[in-house]
């Protein structure tokens, strides 16, 4: 995602994803009011540091953090009701902010609110594999990432390939051997992925997961997502065959 805060930044450009994540709020309040177990962390230590990671954070203007820690003090103070002030916890939250190494993690930091109730830190490096401790965290959260891949299918850029897109960036309009490589890939990186995660998060910890939806028979080419690939694809092809022109041209041009 573009960096920066200027007016093709992702901060600028997000407002997509932040309907999704208002959307999913009151679920996700829901859920921890119902189902996160703070009982067994507080019974044995009132102080408990509670871990929350956003993954696939990109510059932390869309975080739902403030609100989920806002909804675990909520359940907190519920589990203490009515006992005595000096019974009262002191628990505090750490808050991780995970995203790719070329993420820009300057105008994350500069965008979290002086006054925040939670220690922040950054931790680079991609969500398919191990990032913290066995055991470590308390709630994940990961808001339109996780449809990103790890990597292009292999097949899809191979020529003599029956899976090669032809030079697309996008599966849309697609045979059915490209279908199925970018399928075989995300069903390898959603096992990766779970698995680092069934490691990292804590007995009775909770995960939030927010990817774009697309109904059962809805064609790719029927949404905005494959119309905007078929467009930026498109740009990309002709300024490839720009620069090559442009390359050629010079190159000509010294041999003569």
């Amino acid at each position: 995602m573009k960096g920066g805060t200027d007016q093709y930044s992702y901060v600028q450009n997000s407002s997509l994803q932040r309907r999704g994540i208002d959307l999913s709020q009151v679920m996700i309040n829901e859920a921890i009011a119902k189902d996160i177990n703070v009982e067994n962390q507080l019974m044995n230590n009132p102080n408990t540091i509670f871990r929350v990671v956003d993954l696939g954070c990109s510059v932390g203007s869309n975080s739902l953090v403030n609100d989920i820690i806002e909804a675990i003090d909520l359940k907190i103070k519920s589990y203490f009701q009515g006992l005595e002030p000096m019974q009262c916890i002191t628990s505090e939250f750490h808050v991780y902010f995970n995203d790719k190494t070329s993420n820009d993690f300057n105008t994350l930091f500069a965008l979290i609110p002086l006054k925040k109730r939670y220690f922040a830190a950054g931790v680079p490096g991609s969500f398919h594999g191990r990032l913290f401790p066995r055991a470590s965290l308390y709630i994940v959260n990961s808001s339109t990432a996780l449809h990103w891949l790890s990597r292009v299918p292999k097949e899809v850029g191979d020529i003599n390939s029956s899976a090669w897109n032809k030079g697309k960036i996008h599966y849309n309009n697609a045979s059915n051997e490209v279908l199925q490589a970018y399928s075989a890939q995300y069903v390898m990186d959603m096992e990766a992925f779970l698995l680092a995660r069934g490691h990292e998060i804590i007995r009775g910890g909770l995960m939030f997961i927010l990817v774009p939806p697309m109904g059962d028979g809805t064609l790719v080419s029927q949404t905005g997502l494959g119309l905007q690939a078929d467009v930026l694809g498109s740009c990309f092809m002709e300024m490839a065959k720009m620069v090559t022109f442009m390359y050629s041209k010079s190159h000509y041009c010294n041999g003569q």
